[in-house]
């Protein structure tokens, strides 16, 4: 199995980060019919399309996303070796600073610290957990070096790495509906709706994805805070909720949750690993954010 360069390693590195082929051909000093092609050879060579191409933007795909952080790494991984090879030693210390929310940091960034510790031993990590918006101000604030958080961006000056898609499922407990089912809007009066918090509630994703003229009007609604709190408010039969697909993976496999209306397809977010554009640790935050592709979300 033949291999592929580290230049064309470099090119789906500055294809991911840009807008355009075009503006990531200047980036690695190529015209842009040679880069055009340089990544045809390379998805060739992987028999798989690494790029969709559309008429104003280009997006990974999923066999990219997987293979954009072992590129990093790779890239990375090539520059560790001549700095090795000159002696110039191990690499100065560093801490990057992220925050996040508290359920994805630990059920996805905590489980991964040993790993990343382990393949760049210069590096520690440090989290901090909160609300998106308090984590954003304290990345504003120079608190934060990177915020990891779905949360839609409409605040100037940040640079990000997409991670994951995140989806959404409306659950209950197979108890729950076999006492009072729910197959509409019509029957939310006999239900509680659990929820994180009133100003962004989560139903917002069910709601968006239905008519506009539909009425959900809850029997009760509460108020959990957390997703944690909200699942194991629904897994005891409290009400009905929206949840992020991955956090209730194992109990809708289990048959502990049974997802509703399952031929609605709700909205969906994205994680990214956001950062202040230009603060020094850029391109230690975007390395880390490309390796971070690599890990499923759980």
């Amino acid at each position: 199995m033949s291999l592929p360069d580290l230049d064309s390693l470099r090119c789906v590195l500055a294809a991911a980060e840009s807008p355009s082929f075009r503006a990531a051909a200047a980036r690695v000093a190529l015209s842009p019919a040679a880069f055009s092609e340089r990544i045809k050879r390379l998805e060739e060579q992987l028999e798989t399309p690494l790029f969709v191409r559309r008429p104003r933007r280009i997006e990974l795909t999923a066999a990219g996303r997987r293979f954009l952080g072992p590129a990093r790494e790779a890239v990375e991984a090539a520059g560790r070796c001549v700095t090795r090879a000159r002696g110039e030693g191990r690499l100065p210390p560093f801490r990057l600073r992220l925050g996040t929310r508290f359920e994805l940091g630990l059920s996805w960034l905590v489980p991964a610290l040993d790993e990343l510790r382990a393949a760049r031993p210069e590096r520690t990590i440090d989290l901090y957990f909160g609300e998106s918006d308090a984590l954003l101000e304290r990345l504003a604030a120079g608190r934060l070096d990177g915020v990891v958080s779905s949360v839609r961006i409409d605040r100037a000056g940040l640079a990000y790495v997409p991670l994951h898609e995140e989806d959404y499922v409306f659950c209950a407990a197979p108890a729950l509906l076999a006492r009072r089912p729910l197959d509409g809007p019509a029957q939310a009066g006999e239900h509680r709706l659990i929820d994180t918090q009133p100003d962004l509630p989560l139903f917002r994703y069910l709601r968006d994805a239905r008519s506009a003229d539909e009425v959900w009007a809850f029997g009760d609604v509460e108020h959990m805070g957390t997703i944690a709190a909200v699942r194991a408010r629904v897994r005891a039969e409290a009400g009905v909720a929206v949840l992020p697909r991955y956090f209730v993976a194992d109990d809708l496999a289990s048959g502990r949750l049974v997802p509703l209306f399952t031929d609605v397809a709700l909205p969906t977010d994205r994680f990214r690993l956001l950062w202040t554009d230009g603060v020094p640790l850029a391109d230690e935050l975007r390395a880390l954010g490309e390796v971070l592709q690599g890990r499923p979300l759980t």
